[in-house]
């Protein structure tokens, strides 16, 4: 009689909860296999729209985490198991998580955001928050910067999207703005025909647009050009400098002086 009694109670088991344990591991078992196809159909969506490299697998793991906990919460919902206690776990998890690291997630953010809609790229040559300086490399955190001398600058993302970035690179040709000037004593024409001789000595100066030699001011001890020759922007440090060197060298052999702040004092005579 009591073995008639346990198989009575092993078959009401059987038929109660073996439906729920093969829809749970069909579940389980399509669940996963969906997750891991709607991940690569996002991560190859993400290349084909050509999203910087470095951010489509961290993109492609999240969203794959996140399907699979919801396979997982499904699957568990199946046996009857509560979840609502589990989702309230990892929400008040989620917010600790979040308070704590508000500064990092914040960067991270703002990495993600520079990464995709890329106002700069490796090698541009920017101005991020009076920082000067060629992109180094762009970090999920972080942004660096290789400064004209040398120094390597770590700008945090979050100060990167909520200022101003100047991509000098962007376009391609730069103009190079400088400023040189003459003695009042000096012919206006034959310095300009100078500094226009220089600039066409240069060969990373481009021919159009033309250089524009204008006279800017009329300063109390010169007379000062504003000199603008345009050139491609990896050349823009090559011909600033190149025409500093070679302007004083051709001023020097033309006889155009350079004049420095000075003051002529008149005494007067006695008795």
């Amino acid at each position: 009689m009591e073995t008639l009694l346990d198989f009575s109670k092993l078959s009401e088991l059987f038929t109660t909860y073996a439906p729920k344990v093969v829809g749970a591991i069909l579940t389980l078992i399509f669940g996963l296999w969906l997750a891991n196809w709607l991940t690569g159909r996002i991560r190859a969506a993400m290349k084909s729209r050509a999203i910087d490299e470095h951010v489509v697998p961290f993109i492609a793991s999240v969203i794959s985490v996140g399907l699979k906990v919801m396979v997982l919460l499904s699957v568990a919902s199946m046996f009857g198991i509560e979840t609502t206690s589990f989702v309230a776990i990892f929400s008040a998890l989620a917010f600790a998580i979040g308070l704590a690291l508000q500064g990092s997630l914040g960067h991270f953010a703002s990495g993600v955001l520079i990464l995709i809609f890329k106002p700069y790229k490796v090698g541009d040559l920017v101005n991020i928050g009076g920082n000067i300086g060629n992109v180094e490399e762009i970090q999920v955190f972080n942004t660096l910067l290789l400064t004209p001398d040398g120094k390597r600058v770590i700008i945090p993302n979050g100060v990167v999207t909520g200022g101003v970035i100047i991509n000098i690179s962007g376009p391609g040709t730069i103009r190079v703005d400088m400023t040189f000037g003459i003695s009042y004593r000096d012919d206006i024409d034959r310095a300009r025909k100078v500094i226009q001789e220089v600039a066409d000595g240069c060969a990373m100066v481009l021919k159009t647009p033309p250089v524009d030699i204008l006279v800017s001011e009329l300063a109390d001890s010169s007379v000062n050009f504003a000199v603008r020759p345009w050139c491609k922007s990896e050349h823009f440090w090559d011909v600033y400098f190149y025409m500093h060197e070679h302007i004083k060298k051709a001023f020097d052999k033309s006889g155009v002086s350079i004049p420095f702040p000075q003051m002529d004092v008149h005494l007067p005579k006695a008795g």
